[in-house]
This record gives structure tokens, sequence and C-alpha cells, in this order.
């Protein structure tokens, strides 16, 4: 058996399906990311995981054993599962390391290395009033590891977070994920969050998934526009505009529009390419450089680690014919 099954999970709220015969499995320790636009029924899906919403219809097995809904225990939440809401609260008045010390279920070194990884050793002194969100957010994380769960949830973790403190927590969860015996479900809205830490996607749209596969396989393979859009800027031409690539590496005239990432156009040489287009602008992201090509009436992006052209220069076109799909 899975050590989660989700089966036929349903949910409607006010009339209004929410969550919509949703089926997939877990194995331990495995890092899964869910991702969809504002609505699409990934807090309620999660929260039903973690027995905080009780289902219409279906039901999820942890461990092989039943999530019971709020509507059937006493106090919601199944046993062996954490769940972090974006709104997690703090006891005000309290240091930190006693809000810590309550239902805590590890030994005292494990304590202490589970701290580290949070990074908030040097904050157990402090008084909750006395820390910023990105501490908090970090210490309600650590609250919850303390009981020693399998299964963590998180729901929208990065959320009003600054940068700064964001690449904090987002190092905090994976260190946690690669060290811990523990499994994670993530939900976060930002494709940068998502693709560099989880062995899978799950992609919802009006609460149905769409597309579930690695992160490799839904970023560079979408089923639609749809799904390629929630992971990052991307090209897609007509089967008729598509034509003016056929012949390039990998690219064929088959009756489908061409999709393309933007780094899997590159800027060749004259003499390699027929495809050659005009540079509308060029903008410099720190990492990568992103250049806008003009063919015609059609506009294509172009990412590169370096840009050695400007607005109104001619370039030519090729692909990677690895990276090249249809829709």
């Amino acid at each position: 058996m899975s050590f989660l099954t989700v089966s036929n999970l349903s949910k409607n709220q006010l009339g209004v399906p929410v969550v919509k015969d949703v089926s997939f499995t877990v194995e331990k320790f495995q890092k899964v990311a869910i991702a969809g636009e504002t609505g699409s029924g990934k807090s309620t899906l999660l929260k039903m995981i973690g027995g905080f919403v009780q289902p219409d219809a279906g039901k999820t097995a942890f461990e092989d054993v039943r999530v019971e809904g709020p509507l059937e225990v006493l106090i919601p939440g199944q046993p062996g599962i954490a769940y972090l809401s974006q709104h997690f609260e703090l006891r005000n008045n309290y240091r930190v390391e006693e809000i810590l010390s309550f239902n805590n279920k590890l030994t005292e070194e494990s304590t202490a290395e589970l701290f580290e990884l949070c990074q908030i050793t040097h904050l157990l002194k402090r008084k909750t009033d006395q820390l910023s969100g990105g501490e908090k957010q970090r210490i309600a994380l650590a609250r919850l590891l303390v009981t020693a769960p399998r299964l963590l949830l998180l729901d929208e973790p990065f959320s009003n977070l600054d940068l700064i403190h964001k690449y904090k927590l987002k190092e905090v969860i994976h260190d946690i994920s690669e060290n811990l015996d523990i499994t994670c479900m993530l939900i976060s809205h930002d494709p940068l969050d998502i693709l560099s830490w989880a062995d899978e996607l799950l992609i919802m749209k009006d609460g149905e998934i769409v597309q579930k596969g690695t992160p490799q396989q839904v970023y560079s393979q979408p089923v639609n526009e749809y799904v390629a859009g929630l992971l990052g800027p991307y090209n897609l031409l007509s089967p008729a505009k598509a034509k003016k690539f056929a012949g390039l590496p990998g690219v064929t005239a088959n009756g489908k529009s061409l999709f393309l990432r933007p780094e899997s156009i590159h800027l060749v040489s004259e003499n390699e390419s027929p495809v050659k287009g005009k540079v509308k602008h060029v903008h410099f992201y720190g990492s990568f450089y992103e250049t806008a090509v003009t063919m015609a009436k059609d506009t294509v992006l172009v990412r590169t680690a370096k840009s050695q052209v400007k607005k109104g220069d001619t370039v030519f076109l090729s692909t990677h014919p690895d990276e090249v799909w249809y829709l």
C-alpha cells in the first residue's frame, strides 16, 4: 500500500464544487507540490488530507488508516499529519522556547538538531512579539515538527514573506525534507518555489488534477496553455506560424501548435539558421537576459545567460531539439 492514498475526494462549498473526484498516491519520503490558480481547490484538498475539512465524497488513507474529518472526531486533525496554514498563530507574551516545549516528543539532541535546521536557535530566548514574520513562520514550522509527524502539509508557506525571509524558509524546508524522516506536500503559486524542490507536481484547475508528473515533465511538456502559464513564460506558435521554424533542430510541421520555453530558443549566426527576426527589446533579470524578437507580426521570447544584442538588431534563431513540444 502507498504511504498516502487519496481516493475520489470531492467537496462542495455553498453548492459549488471545489474539489472534484481527485485521486492520487504519495510514497514515503516523497516531496509533492500542488500548483494552480487561486480558487482551484488546492487548500481545500490539503485540508481534507489533513483531516481539517470534511469531504463530501471519497476518502484519504494515511498509512492504511482512513483519515477522519472534523465531523467525526472531537479535535480535528489526523495523528501523524502536521498542517501549517498560511494563517498560523503564535501565543503572545511567551518565549519561543516555551512555545516549542509544548508537545515536544523529541530527545534533547534531536530537538537541538531540529532548531538548527529551522534556523531558530538564536531566537529561543525571545518573546513572540519580538519576531519578524519570517521568524514566526519558521518557529510555527518547528512547533509542528517537534511533535514528530510523518507527513507535513505546507499551505502557501512563502506567502507574505519578503525575499530574504522567503529564501531562508525555502532553505529550511529543503533541509527538513532532506534530513528528517518525513514526507512533505506543499502548495505554492511561484514556480521557483516548487520546480527545484518537488519530486512530483500536481496541477489543479477548477477542483481537478489536470496534469501530474515530475517537475521536468510538467514544465517542458505541459498538457495545455493553463499548465504552461503556471510555470513561467512560454512561446506558442499556431500550426501555420510554426511552419517558419520547420527544419530547425527537432521541429516538424505536424499540424500542431509549437511550444517552446524562452530558454529552448537560442541566437545563432546567420549561416546556421534561416529563421530571422528583429530585436524588439532586451530585459535584464539578474541571472539571465530575456530578448523579444519579432518576425513579421509574431513575437517570441528568447532567454540567454548573456546578451550581445540590442533593440533593432537583426538576429537568427534556432532551437534545442530535445526541448521542442507540441500542443
